[in-house]
């Protein structure tokens, strides 16, 4: 089958034969990065049974409670793979507008009566059987928007008046309806996926560094007028000295590391989620793995991690249209931002931002936007150049 008949196949096709035809663009999609996300999938359904069976237990009086939701997760996410894999790229891009206004109003509704506030912060919208949490969806939609913009306003992106306020202007109201929850850790990540972005996309140096500026002020005096982000910073800088409170978490996950050895005490056998290490399926789950796989089983995942990256990074460079190009480096930036600066945050290189690691920790909404990455990877390997 020739190249263009793959491009031209899913956009072409409806009513009966759609399902056969997505089906037969699938057989062109890069399986070797299938592989390594369902290897890496399984480890993290194995490792939230681990972590959670305890707290699961204690609270709903089923250890498999979070198993079985992960389980259910995992199959909607990869209904989602299949779904977005199969996609025209022409559906994917008119998408991209709503999906805007879609995220925006659901960042805005946890705010109100819809919200639900969980330790402190409203970040989650609770239906009768899940909750969503739409910053995770914020991330997918402001990529492919700035993906959009730096390729289609190639002759712009230079000035400051057209081709910086308008992809400044969308992060930044994505941003404050985050922080109004409070979530400082997701509005940073979603401002760092628009510095890479432009970065990439042409924008001046000179304005990459003025944001940088600004930015870091405008952080400097949130944690100053904000005592809890102060004991938070002061926590992460020496977390022994208050590791009752405020370094509470972080000596755990350190302590979980450092029991791990080697090999790990084995699956199982870690002493950190015993009540020990708050979030231990979710945030956290990497202290988990840490401990009971030990050195070797931290390794193996960022091998995977590694191997996921090298495939990803042959579909950006092989893609021919700049849009599909900045396209599949925004997604890509979800997903490694994701994994980076979650492991960062259990080793103590930064301060605790609440960011999940993508296929292993617990959470519907943060498993179901990575697999949806994952199927516009493989949607973008479709047309990669051989």
């Amino acid at each position: 089958m020739s190249l263009m008949a793959l491009r031209k196949m899913p956009g072409g096709d409806s009513g009966p034969h759609m399902g056969k035809a997505a089906a037969q663009a699938l057989g062109a999609c890069d399986w070797r990065l299938l592989a390594v996300v369902l290897m890496l999938l399984c480890i993290g359904l194995l490792m939230v049974l681990s972590a959670s069976g305890v707290v699961a237990e204690r609270m709903y009086g089923d250890k498999y409670f979070f198993f079985k939701r992960q389980l259910l997760y995992a199959g909607i996410g990869g209904i989602a793979l299949w779904i977005t894999a199969g996609m025209s790229r022409e559906t994917i891009y008119r998408l991209q507008y709503p999906g805007l206004f879609l995220v925006a109003l659901l960042l805005f509704l946890t705010l109100t009566p819809f919200g639900s506030r969980i330790n402190g912060a409203q970040r989650w919208i609770s239906l009768k059987l899940f909750s969503i949490q739409p910053m995770e969806f914020a991330k997918i939609a402001l990529a492919l928007y700035l993906a959009y913009f730096m390729s289609t306003k190639q002759a712009l992106v230079k000035t400051f008046s057209r081709g910086v306020i308008p992809p400044f202007a969308v992060t930044g109201l994505f941003c404050c309806l985050l922080l109004a929850q409070p979530d400082f850790g997701g509005a940073a990540v979603l401002a760092m996926i628009l510095f890479f972005m432009c970065l990439v996309g042409g924008t001046r140096f000179i304005y990459l560094f003025m944001s940088i500026a600004m930015a870091g002020a405008g952080g400097l005096a949130l944690i100053v007028h904000s005592p809890y982000r102060a004991q938070r910073l002061a926590a992460f800088l020496d977390p022994f000295r208050d590791a009752q409170n405020a370094g509470y978490q972080l000596v755990q996950s350190l302590y979980a590391l450092g029991s791990g050895g080697l090999f790990g005490v084995g699956m199982g056998g870690s002493a950190q989620k015993m009540f020990y290490l708050p979030e231990a399926h979710n945030d956290f789950i990497m202290s988990v793995v840490g401990e009971e796989m030990g050195f070797f089983g931290i390794t193996l995942i960022m091998a995977l991690f590694g191997m996921l990256f090298i495939r990803c990074y042959r579909i950006v460079i092989s893609q021919s249209d700049l849009r599909d190009k900045f396209s599949a480096f925004g997604i890509v930036l979800v997903i490694a931002l994701g994994a980076i600066l979650n492991l960062a945050v259990i080793m103590g290189m930064v301060p605790p931002k609440g960011v999940a690691m993508p296929f292993l920790s617990y959470g519907g909404s943060n498993l179901l936007t990575s697999m949806i990455c994952v199927g516009l990877l493989l949607n973008f390997s479709r047309t990669a150049r051989q």
